[in-house]
């Protein structure tokens, strides 16, 4: 197959074996792949200029990242609020300037949030956990005890399982709840299913499920995350569990996506997460197939 020769931009942090992945993925067949920091996006705006622009110190206005072809997003880091929209705000201008991004800034919106994918992922009528969102730790106690008194706190922004906690009394809850308002925090609460000890990822790639692993915590308890420490052997997908994983991916449109999976004891899947900016480290060491070279 002959493939038209491209320039690709990676928006990141820093290198890491996800980056060199999609490199050698890319240079393998002669496309140019250029990693670029997110945290360096200056925006140049005038009238008929191109207006989004990645500065070094040493070299104003380039590259242009409407030069490339395709632009992989592989992080969003933290950042103030403002920081943040500004790089939405980049990312969609970018996107409307016909430059094809991968995932898309809409996606990315959707899926960092936690709040927005369980929202989106409920008014698809796909199963997943009762989640209280809310912004007070009254709320949020009354939350607790609606929600059976067993419960997973989730930070709204966050991955690889950082920042999760278990709560299964009243009084740790309180303690809990009063130190995330310190924070001005939002208390993103989900009822905890009853399962053994196991999940699934579904990496999901262009409307297809390109590999799948079940995930059994390290220590017998209730994370997963290979991460975190948590194992991993692949696994074949029933038909069923991938249409829930690839109806998943679609209602945040997400064109690759990790899809988390839990089954609980009475075997009811629960859509948990769908990440828009997935790693594949422990989908890749499980199942050998060369996720860089399929993206």
């Amino acid at each position: 197959m002959n493939l038209r020769k491209m320039k690709v931009a990676i928006l990141s942090a820093g290198q890491g074996w996800h980056n060199a992945e999609l490199q050698r993925a890319c240079a393998q067949r002669g496309h140019t792949c250029t990693l670029l920091p997110i945290t360096k996006l200056i925006a140049h705006i005038a009238v008929n200029a191109t207006p989004l622009h990645l500065f070094t110190p040493s070299v104003a206005l380039s590259p242009s990242l409407a030069d490339f072809d395709v632009v992989l997003i592989r992080i969003m880091p933290r950042g103030s609020l403002e920081q943040i929209v500004f790089r939405m705000d980049a990312l969609h201008l970018l996107m409307q300037q016909g430059v094809r991004l991968f995932n898309s800034p809409i996606c990315i919106e959707r899926t960092v949030d936690k709040f927005y994918t369980s929202g989106l992922l409920a008014q698809a009528g796909l199963p997943t956990p009762r989640t209280v969102v809310c912004e007070r730790a009254d709320d949020a106690l009354a939350a607790f005890a609606w929600l059976g008194g067993d419960i997973i706190v989730k930070p709204l922004f966050g991955s690889m399982g950082l920042g999760m906690t278990r709560i299964q009394d009243e009084d740790v809850a309180y303690r809990v709840f009063k130190a995330l308002e310190l924070e001005r925090a939002v208390y993103y609460l989900q009822e905890t299913i009853a399962h053994a000890g196991r999940d699934i990822r579904a990496f999901v790639l262009n409307n297809r499920v390109l590999a799948a692993i079940e995930r059994t915590a390290a220590d017998g308890g209730w994370r997963t995350n290979v991460a975190r420490g948590g194992q991993a052997r692949p696994i074949n997908l029933t038909e069923d569990q991938t249409a829930l994983c690839l109806r998943a991916a679609s209602v945040v449109g997400a064109d690759y996506a990790g899809v988390d999976l839990l089954i609980s004891n009475d075997d009811q899947p629960y859509v948990i997460e769908v990440n828009g900016i997935p790693g594949w480290q422990g989908v890749q060491q499980a199942t050998g197939i060369d996720v860089a070279v399929e993206i």
